[in-house]
């Protein structure tokens, strides 16, 4: 329970064994590739490796498209608690079944690719069809011209325009004009213009006065009914199409399950040519830098002395520390919090892994702030069901671990207090006997024992602060720096400590509280002793300040564990009382129900939050040294679509 020690990997290989001793690697699962140190002399001799980076990148994107198309058009039905397929290794780096997939996938991202320009070709018919349904009444052919005399035009009016005004108006002013209503809409009156040539020039001031537009029919040939014909039939034919095309991709949707898989070997394939690309060669050799754990060095030496190589195995220098990625080494217990641990950052390599420091704090308190026998089971049930029946991968299975534990936290302090969806089992009873006095058996109640409860906080409090005070002791004890730890934790131990002896009148000498004047001279000379001048006393104040507001106010945070058992526990009382108002035990059972489902949710959320608030600032904040970079080793690992499984030998 542990950050794993690491060991740092420099390998020269001939460049003709780069591809095999690259696949071994792989199969091996447990060297992290970084960046190698370039020096002046490897800068003239060395260059970076060529990939296949680019590439197997586009066609990631391409099995991604198509497979994100497929899910559109032909979704599958899965559970949600459907495993992922297991696959051999052997299944999963079939170069064959990859490249069918590629093609598949090709296939799909082509039917989709007509049939999006076919939805495009239907929106341009649909819109020419609009344009022309206005104008169905013009029974001339839109092709024709002027004659020698007359010109013909057909255009717009606004929709509110004065219809008898215009006519009246055009025949005073230009007489040989002719002005016909062939449609109208809210929007607009489709007009046709027959006018004489001398007159036309009137008439359209007329018309423009009135906010005539010309219309945009020119182009066409044939009447507006011939023309709404074709497009209709063109209509039918795209529309034929397009559900040719949707048809293909559902006879694809059974392809589904290899896309995926085919998904997780490129993804593979990624993060494998990026790691190439860390890789220097000349043309003859090659050379790599990395990681790996001290447990995994002998399978390494194994692996390396099937090839002509040479290697070296460093243990990391101190400096080196911040580029040592950090794997953590937990037990079932204890692993549950990486899930926790990463959402705030890995610890630093050489530093300490506060899993196993965190695991009773953070467990336990949820379970306190919960504090509910039913919740608990319906925790460690929906737990349990995720674990067995969804084989969840490692991120996953780490958190449904971490519920499950807090579930069985929960359960524990609820049989504590008394605590079944709140007090529904006693409201139950004197609903059905108005008589009944049965309460749940509980070492303390949380509307009765609120004070006992709150003293209980704030101990839990002082003990994990001090727990984390101590850590930082010991590593300060360890890197040599003896006075920081004296005239900082120690100092403030003693003064806590004294303090808490003066409040209950213990080791006073003649009403002088002894241990605490000692630790107020170790803070007066601890806080001054490398100041100088009045600096001694802005370092004094600043000391006092910083202590109290940080000592007693994060303390003083742990109320929250209080508040929540509290919070909880009344909103399921209230839900209860308001199901029991009718006296109905149909309605007392539904209502409460939901109540409680209700107040599960939010309890779910909130106790998380504030759990973890509790473990980053007033915890981690003691000792945690973080900015360790992830352990991300060359493997068969991390797929998101399918599970690998060793062959059987």
């Amino acid at each position: 329970m542990a950050i794993a020690k690491m060991k740092r990997l420099h390998l020269i290989a001939l460049q003709s064994d780069r591809e095999a001793l690259l696949e071994q690697l792989v199969h091996l699962g447990c060297v992290h590739l970084s960046q190698p140190q370039e020096s002046p002399e490897s800068q003239s001799l060395l260059r970076r490796d060529t990939s296949r980076l680019p590439q197997r990148q586009a066609a990631l994107r391409t099995v991604q498209t198509a497979l994100q198309t497929l899910q559109r058009i032909a979704p599958q039905k899965s559970g949600l608690l459907t495993p992922r397929p297991q696959v051999t290794v052997r299944e999963f780096l079939d170069d064959a079944a990859m490249q069918r997939c590629l093609d598949t996938a090709e296939q799909i991202n082509d039917h989709t690719a007509e049939i999006e320009r076919l939805q495009a070709k239907k929106a341009r018919l649909q819109t020419e069809r609009l344009t022309l349904l206005p104008w169905q009444e013009l029974d001339l052919p839109l092709e024709q011209g002027d004659t020698r005399s007359v010109r013909v035009l057909t255009g717009t009016l606004p929709a509110a325009v004065d219809w008898q005004a215009v006519q009246g108006e055009l025949s005073d002013r230009a007489e040989a004009a002719q002005l016909y209503l062939l449609g109208e809409s809210r929007e607009q009156k489709c007009v046709l213009l027959l006018s004489h040539k001398t007159e036309l020039d009137t008439a359209l001031e007329v018309l423009r006065s009135r906010g005539y537009a010309a219309s945009q029919l020119s182009g066409m040939h044939g009447t507006v009914q011939e023309n709404l014909h074709l497009l209709d039939a063109e209509l039918s034919e795209t529309e034929r199409q397009i559900a040719k095309a949707r048809d293909a991709l559902k006879a694809l949707g059974d392809t589904q399950n290899a896309l995926k898989q085919c998904a997780d070997r490129l993804a593979l394939e990624v993060r494998r040519e990026e790691s190439r690309e860390r890789l220097l060669t000349d043309a003859c050799i090659f050379y790599l830098d990395g990681w790996i754990p001290v447990s995994q060095t002998e399978k390494l030496e194994q692996l390396a002395q099937e090839f002509d190589c040479a290697w070296q195995l460093d243990d990391p220098a101190p400096e080196e520390y911040g580029d040592v990625p950090i794997k953590l080494e937990n037990n079932r217990v204890t692993r549950a919090l990486n899930s926790i641990t990463e959402m705030y950052s890995l610890p630093r390599y050489g530093s300490v892994d506060p899993n196993p420091l965190m695991a009773p704090f953070f467990i336990f308190f949820f379970g306190m702030m919960m504090a509910d026998m039913a919740y608990g089971i319906l925790m460690i049930a929906g737990a349990l069901l995720v674990l067995k029946k969804a084989k969840p991968a490692e991120s996953t299975r780490n958190f449904m671990e971490l519920v499950l534990w807090c579930g069985i936290a929960t359960f524990i302090v609820g049989a504590m207090t008394g605590g079944f969806l709140g007090d529904f089992i006693p409201q139950l009873c004197r609903l059905i006997n108005p008589e009944s006095t049965f309460e749940m058996p509980a070492l303390f109640s949380p509307l009765n024992d609120t004070v006992a409860i709150l003293i209980g906080s704030l101990v839990l409090g002082v003990i994990q602060i001090f727990t984390g005070m101590g850590i930082s002791v010991y590593r300060k004890f360890r890197s040599g720096c003896v006075a920081d730890a004296v005239w900082g934790e120690i100092t403030w131990w003693v003064i806590l400590l004294g303090l808490a002896l003066a409040i209950l009148k213990i080791g006073s000498v003649g009403g002088v509280p002894v241990v605490l004047c000692i630790g107020i001279l170790m803070l007066l000379y601890g806080s001054t002793y490398k100041a100088k001048g009045f600096g001694k006393v802005t370092a004094l104040i600043a000391a006092v300040y910083n202590g109290v507001t940080g000592y007693f106010s994060d303390i003083l945070s742990y109320v929250r564990l209080m508040a929540l058992m509290l919070a909880g526990s009344v909103l399921a009382q209230v839900f209860n009382t308001l199901g029991g108002v009718f006296g109905s035990v149909v309605f007392f059972i539904i209502v409460s129900l939901i109540g409680n489902m209700l107040n599960l949710a939010l309890n779910l959320l909130g106790c998380y939050v504030h759990d973890m608030r509790l473990q980053f600032l007033e915890f981690f904040g003691r000792f945690y040294e973080d900015g360790g970079k992830a352990y991300q080793p060359l493997g068969l690992h991390n797929t998101k679509y399918v599970e690998i499984i060793k062959e059987e030998q």
